[in-house]
């Protein structure tokens, strides 16, 4: 019964580092006026988001490849605190990375953030993700 926890936790806490990514990619460039966001933003996108077990066999691969990421970079984020500079060219590599690992398993940042809201939110949808979950 253990394996599922792992799994939720490494999963939510990958996914909410891509989320950061995802919103990073997406925002526009800072001007002086500012302008609403894009409709795909302010709507929910776990709202009507029912992933097929296939999105989902491919949000788990993802998910512990971002996870392996994450715990790879952490360290090197961490040593780097006193050089901001250096500390986010470390982030970004590691984002790249992460993005990177989405897309290598056939999905997009968005596809990834929406399945991972869907299993945050859907008791359905996380007791399927638990049941395909190696």
């Amino acid at each position: 019964m253990k394996k599922p926890n792992i799994f939720l936790s490494a999963s939510l806490f990958a996914a909410s580092m891509t989320c950061a990514v995802a919103i990073a990619q997406q925002a526009p460039p800072a001007t002086s006026q500012a302008a609403p966001p894009p409709a795909s933003m302010t709507q929910d996108p776990a709202r009507n988001m029912n992933p097929s077990d296939t999105q989902l066999q491919k949000f788990i691969k993802a998910s512990q490849k971002v996870a392996m990421i994450s715990q790879e970079y952490n360290p090197k984020v961490q040593a780097a605190q006193a050089d901001a500079a250096q500390q986010q060219n470390i982030i970004q590599e590691a984002e790249q990375k992460m993005v990177g690992a989405v897309n290598n398993e056939g999905l997009t940042t968005e596809e990834f953030n929406g399945i991972s809201q869907a299993i945050k939110q859907d008791p359905q949808v996380r007791q399927r993700a638990q049941a395909i979950a190696p």
